[in-house]
């Protein structure tokens, strides 16, 4: 029989209450003893050279110039969260209120949507992306996310992640070179649909742990863009020497902001934070190009094979994928306007 213990029982009991009051009263921004604002925002890169880092180090720079120190800005690269998972965690329970992640890992809050903007072959070039998110395709984007959080997201703008591309233990030329490896990306969804699709096997190995996964040929083969996966060294390694440059997504991530808490701020507060918000795109983008290049010649200096790919059977592939996802996700019309916008 089990014996029930009442103290232990009641302290569970007012243990949970606890965390249920934080997180449902902790709807503004925290108050410094001088009367400053803070604004704790957050990426899960390390690396200080990341395109992340020169975004919302603009960011904090336009908010404490332009309140005049009234507000601060609280950067942290990693130091609260190395998973976006953590992080859209955190601006959900107010631990964070400003945080950089990908539309993969938004879908877990249940805004399915958000997973149209990570389908592989969506974007034909980066101008078609920016046409897209930053035309009325964004601006209805935008909305589902506030809508479907209750305001618990508000989106700042969108970042670039650069043009992702696959690197491996060996060159990849056509469709058919993929049958059999393992590829760390996504393991559900349309990412993971597609790759599967072309005969790869999706891995689901942490970022953290990616470099040694393919140092210990624990996994045979990932993708990212050029200044993520050279900043980390992962084409040093046995498994990431060969860079075949698949270009299968213009990455999209979000820059978003607490809504409750925003929305808290008085209308100069928020207009502050709309200011650097724009700053801060126009930055974070303008670095991530450069480093596609830059970081690209580093690859190359540092031994990496790198080869073009004939993408078109590639492009092929994901056509139906993506019809088919777009209607389970009931974006049909979305995903219409999208590839209209690749034909301006």
């Amino acid at each position: 029989m089990i014996k029930f213990n009442k103290y232990a029982f009641i302290f569970s009991v007012f243990t949970i209450l606890c965390l249920f009051l934080t997180a449902c009263g902790n709807d503004e921004l925290e108050v410094e003893d001088d009367g400053t604002l803070k604004i704790i925002a957050a990426h899960n890169q390390t690396s200080p050279d990341n395109p992340y880092q020169a975004g919302l180090l603009k960011f904090k720079e336009i908010v404490e110039e332009e309140s005049d120190g009234r507000i601060e800005v609280e950067v942290h690269a990693g130091t609260i969260g190395t998973e976006e998972s953590e992080l859209v965690e955190k601006l959900q329970l107010g631990a964070a209120d400003v945080v950089v992640v990908s539309p993969g890992f938004m879908t877990q809050t249940g805004i399915r949507e958000v997973d149209l903007f990570s389908a592989p072959y969506l974007f034909t070039d980066y101008d078609h992306w920016l046409r897209t998110v930053d035309g009325e395709v964004g601006e209805e984007m935008a909305q589902i996310i506030n809508e479907k959080s209750d305001n618990s997201f508000k989106l700042l703008g969108y970042w670039s992640a650069g043009t992702r591309h696959y690197y491996g233990k060996r060159p990849v030329e056509t469709v058919e070179d993929m049958r059999g490896l393992s590829f760390r990306t996504q393991t559900s969804g349309v990412v993971s649909d597609f790759w599967t699709q072309i005969g790869a096997i999706p891995s689901g190995i942490s970022w953290g742990e990616l470099y040694q996964g393919l140092q210990q040929d624990v996994v045979d083969s990932s993708e990212n863009a050029y200044p993520f996966f050279v900043q980390q060294s992962h084409h040093t390694t046995p498994n990431g020497k060969y860079i075949s440059e698949t270009a299968h997504d213009y990455t999209t991530r979000f820059l978003l902001i607490n809504g409750e808490k925003f929305d808290n701020l008085d209308e100069n507060e928020q207009q502050i934070v709309l200011d650097a918000a724009e700053a801060s795109v126009e930055t974070e983008r303008e670095v991530t190009l450069e480093q596609d290049e830059e970081y690209k010649q580093q690859a190359i200096d540092d031994g990496a094979e790198i080869n073009e790919v004939d993408r078109e059977p590639f492009i092929e592939a994901a056509q139906p994928i993506l019809d088919e996802f777009a209607e389970e996700i009931e974006v049909e019309e979305m995903l219409e306007e999208i590839r209209t916008l690749a034909e301006e």
